[in-house]
């Protein structure tokens, strides 16, 4: 997969949902790092959390996490690494 490809990925979630993606350049340096922890690790994994190298608590870190119970999202409007902010 590419960045183009994993852009669009993330377009269409955002279709179905009360978000839209952030800059553009914004998305692209997020999916050029997103790709190149997959390089790495295996997993498309959220560039901007921590993870312990456990498969059980990295699958949680699969991008798109679930950013809507993180503080972020509730006092910030975005998500974590500002991939996906509110509408």
């Amino acid at each position: 997969m590419n960045k183009e490809e994993l852009i669009k990925i993330w377009e269409n979630f955002c279709k179905k949902n009360d978000f839209k993606l952030n800059n553009k350049e914004h998305v692209e340096f997020i999916a050029e790092n997103i790709l190149k922890i997959e390089e790495q690790t295996g997993l498309k994994l959220c560039p901007c959390r921590l993870r312990d190298g456990t498969r059980k608590t990295d699958l949680e870190l699969i991008c798109p996490c679930n950013f809507k119970i993180q503080t972020n999202w509730k006092e910030f409007n975005r998500c974590w690494c500002g991939l996906f902010i509110k509408d």
